[in-house]
């Protein structure tokens, strides 16, 4: 788990703050609705700032008041290289280069860019004109991710190193990967979840009459959110059901997400005798998923990688308990038992084993969905926005954070 007290929620000083220009280059923030209100928090302490993406989040209005701090820069377009189904299939993003004459025209103090991607090399080639520092922002590791095996990828990746001032990442992996196979020096990096659920933006906006939620399901309501693919490890999270409806539990999956492997799923549950335990929801808009938090009991998280894991912070800030797959990087802030459960998505068994535990211990189920609230009470948009500007600072006069 995250050792939070390790690092400092307080705000920076207003007064250097306020006179901060901030650039954050993300090519694509396609799910990212969570980043509304901490640019809103980050504007509030910082003289300005300016989110640019290629790829915004599905329903983005640029004339929206609410999207005044975002600005789409040309189409993002990924290419992928891998057939491979079970991971991420790598391969790279198109950015438009005309991000340069908006930074350059913007003239930030601080550039924050997300990876290793095109913009992040010219926001670095540009640096001696721009005058600005480069704060280089990680989501989360993974093999595949990281590219461990390709020698080519890791020579460039450690270049780029090179001339970033700072680095940030959600978790400890990230950390780990910048300094063992990159060469990062461990002071120069700073580990906080940055990707942080709103509750308010899950639930306030719900879409009037439509946003009612009344599931009706056998308790205890497992919760699935995301991609129908095999990567997210659905598949395994079905078998894990159909040995607990062979053990006569009463229980019931509901399904929120769409894509590829959604008809092989669906004959799955047909075939082994799930149907009336399994509810299918298809895809759920991002402003209604508090409704659908609020009346599940349990959220299930088996992915077979993945760098971050959204998802499971969202529940937990709804109270919910969560069982999360150990190849997700957000599990670093689950203590197994204590604030929710710790799995092996590649061992049904097991899963259904703790399913089964919090099948016949209800009361379990609100005792760690308690402290699963409490945990994410430090991870606030308020807390990231703090935490950006001081680090901007930090990184113009040298100092580390603290």
């Amino acid at each position: 788990m995250l050792d939070a007290q390790t690092i400092s929620n307080k705000p920076p000083d207003r007064d250097l703050s306020k006179s901060l220009r901030i650039a954050l280059l993300f090519p694509t923030v396609e799910l990212g609705n969570y980043w509304q209100p901490v640019l809103k928090e980050l504007a509030d302490i910082s003289e300005r700032v300016m989110l640019y993406t290629g790829r915004p989040w599905a329903g983005f209005d640029p004339n929206d008041p609410e999207n005044i701090h975002v600005e789409v820069v040309g189409k993002t377009v990924r290419v992928n290289n891998s057939e491979s189904k079970t991971d991420y299939s790598g391969g790279y993003m198109m950015l438009s280069p005309r991000i340069i004459g908006r930074i350059l025209a913007f003239k930030p103090q601080v550039v924050i860019a997300c990876g290793f991607s095109i913009w992040t090399m010219l926001a670095i080639i540009f640096k001696p004109i721009g005058r600005w520092r480069v704060i280089l922002a990680w989501d989360g590791s993974s093999p595949n991710v990281d590219f461990r095996n390709s020698k080519l990828r890791l020579w460039v990746r450690a270049t780029i190193a090179r001339f970033v001032d700072r680095f940030i990442t959600n978790s400890e992996a990230g950390k780990a990967y910048f300094c063992e196979y990159l060469g990062v020096e461990g002071q120069k990096i700073t580990v906080k979840p940055y990707l942080v659920p709103d509750p308010q933006t899950l639930s306030s906006r719900l879409l009037t009459a439509t946003a009612t939620v009344d599931l009706q399901l056998p308790s205890p309501i497992f919760l699935y959110v995301g991609r129908l693919e095999e990567r997210k490890g659905v598949h395994l999270l079905l078998q894990a059901c159909h040995l607990l409806r062979q053990q006569s539990c009463q229980f019931s999956l509901a399904i929120a997400g769409r894509g590829p492997q959604q008809d092989e799923l669906q004959a799955y549950c047909h075939s082994h005798d799930l149907d009336d335990c399994v509810e299918w929801l298809g895809w759920i808009d991002y402003r209604q998923l508090g409704a659908y938090f609020q009346q599940a009991d349990i959220l299930v998280f088996p992915s077979l990688e993945d760098i971050w894991g959204m998802v499971t912070l969202e529940a937990m800030a709804f109270g919910k308990p969560v069982l999360a797959s150990k190849w997700a990087g957000s599990s670093e802030l689950i203590v197994d038992g204590q604030n929710g459960w710790l799995c092996d998505p590649h061992d049904p068994t097991a899963m259904a084993a703790q399913m089964r535990s919090a099948i016949d211990r209800p009361a379990l189920i609100t005792t760690v969905g308690k402290a699963a609230a409490a945990t994410l009470c430090e991870h606030t948009p308020q807390a990231v926005a703090r935490f950006l500007a001081r680090v901007s600072l930090q990184s113009i006069d040298g100092n580390m954070v603290e």
